[in-house]
């Protein structure tokens, strides 16, 4: 796979030398392998992305190199294309990060790079994950510790 042009912008450099494109492509794909077989996530992202997953993996190819690579390459907004997933309910963001702890640990040590390059992915994973929790399930005064918002009556 080509390399993209990273910018001469010392803020726009990679946020580790071994996180590379070739990288990237191998741990979305190794990653969304084990989502199609999920029984949980499987089923939600199937809803959406139907049989031909590549379009769907091209996407998350230029969202982790934007995240990572900080290239810029990923155009999309994320917040909407997660409203389309039926079924999506907070629970699954916990598998969804599982499977990501666990596969970003198990690629990086079969391609041999520095275990610290796991743990950006698995940090980027985490803040992603939290945000797309809130911008799609936050109501202003719910807490799942205490039950339903008091009433405003």
């Amino acid at each position: 796979m080509e390399q993209p042009r990273l910018h001469g912008n010392p803020l726009r450099l990679p946020v580790h030398p071994e996180i590379t494109e070739d990288l990237i492509e191998t741990l979305v794909r190794a990653f969304y392998a084990k989502v199609r077989r999920d029984p949980d996530l499987g089923p939600i992202f199937a809803g959406v992305v139907g049989d031909d997953w590549e379009p769907h993996l091209e996407k998350m190819f230029a969202f982790w190199s934007s995240v990572t690579r900080k290239t810029g390459r990923y155009q999309g907004k994320p917040v909407p294309a997660h409203f389309k997933l039926e079924g999506l309910e907070p629970r699954h963001f916990a598998r969804w990060l599982t499977l990501f702890r666990e596969t970003a640990d198990e690629v990086c040590a079969a391609e041999a790079v520095d275990p610290a390059v796991a743990g950006i992915f698995v940090a980027r994973a985490e803040k992603i994950a939290e945000s797309l929790q809130l911008a799609l399930f936050y109501k202003p005064g719910f807490s799942p510790a205490f039950g339903a918002a008091p009433s405003r009556s």
